[in-house]
């Protein structure tokens, strides 16, 4: 493993990849962004690194040996939702949507520019905007998002997020009587567009749906608008 930047945000940020060349450009530019840094080389080492350098962001790469970046994305999202970067080679659909379903919040293709992947980096670790008072608590349906708190609530009974999926959320119901489209959804939430890319919505809306609706395969929260997008709902309605 290298050893961490002298100098930096306080930001941390874990780059896991077996390219050692790749990896060291990839610390070299976080660096001078003035990220902490620290690279490890298999998915089997991931996880211990991850505990013991506790970082604010994670570049993951797809393909590693020992655990894929899959299965070390499942597990830390067992545990923590601190923000995963996919780094892939592939761009085959069925590659990135699984990385997406196991937990990553974003995923980069390689070969990448290096402004375009500090981009990424800065909106996944963006703080997020006071809220005015009056949009501190809201509800959805039968949920209440407490946005100071971060949390969400069901019967007093909280429903854990990872920081992606609760932006995502407070997005829609900030505005409950909007039809967001995925390419307001991806400027909104992830802060930046996807060029005719609509997978991180897709995935994402159904991941969060399999965590806050009763029924997520009808659901009454998060409603479908076929051919435009996404809305908040009553709690009443189902998909359309």
């Amino acid at each position: 493993m290298s050893q961490p930047g002298t100098e930096s945000s306080g930001q941390r940020i874990l780059v896991v990849d077996d390219d050692p060349a790749l990896a060291e450009m990839l610390q070299l530019v976080l660096r001078k962004e003035r990220f902490i840094t620290d690279w490890c080389s298999s998915g089997t080492a991931a996880l211990p690194a991850f505990e013991k350098f506790r970082p604010d962001l994670i570049l993951l790469d797809l393909m590693l040996p020992g655990l894929s970046g899959i299965e070390v994305c499942r597990e830390i999202r067992r545990v923590s939702g601190t923000p995963i970067i996919m780094l892939t080679a592939r761009s085959d659909t069925h590659d990135v949507v699984a990385g997406l379903e196991a937990g990553a919040d974003d995923y980069v293709s390689k070969p990448f520019k290096s402004k375009e992947l500090v981009a990424r980096i800065r909106a996944r670790l963006r703080q997020p905007l006071d809220s005015a008072p009056e949009a501190d608590l809201m509800t959805v349906g039968d949920i209440t998002v407490d946005v100071r708190a971060h949390q969400v609530t069901r019967d007093g009974e909280e429903i854990s997020l990872t920081p992606l999926e609760f932006d995502l959320l407070v997005a829609l119901a900030r505005r409950p009587h909007e039809v967001f489209s995925r390419d307001l959804l991806l400027q909104e939430v992830w802060g930046y567009r996807h060029a005719a890319d609509n997978r991180l919505v897709n995935v994402h809306v159904q991941r969060l749906r399999s965590k806050i609706e009763r029924d997520p395969e009808h659901p009454s929260i998060v409603i479908t608008v076929r051919g435009v997008g996404y809305r908040a709902g009553d709690g009443g309605e189902e998909d359309r």
